[in-house]
């Protein structure tokens, strides 16, 4: 998250909009933003509603159900899912690759 916060204008000069998403709730996601400082908003999934809508629900993660995977998604303004990455769970996105696929869609 902290990677995406540095690198925002990057994401901005683009015309990338980034967001955060998780399980965890609104009041949860308030805390994380204030501690991390970040300046891009963060949504909350409580329902896995997009867990579900982009397939990333892990099988079983620790006995726990409905945990999503780690990834990104590029997705155009008309809602086209243009781009998608997964990450092992302690693995950080590369944002650069991401960068990367954002400008060769721009082009």
């Amino acid at each position: 998250m902290s990677l995406l916060r540095d690198r925002r204008d990057e994401f901005d000069e683009l015309g990338v909009r980034v967001f955060g998403i998780s399980r965890d709730s609104a009041y949860t996601h308030v805390a994380w933003s204030q501690v991390l400082e970040l300046n891009f908003p963060l949504l909350s999934d409580w329902n896995g509603d997009a867990v579900a809508g982009f397939g990333v629900e892990q099988p079983d993660y620790r006995g726990m159900r409905g945990v999503p995977e780690r990834s990104a998604f590029l997705i155009d303004a008309s809602g086209t899912v243009r781009g998608a990455w997964r990450y092992e769970p302690a693995e950080v996105p590369d944002v650069d690759e991401l960068l990367r696929a954002a400008q060769a869609l721009s082009s």
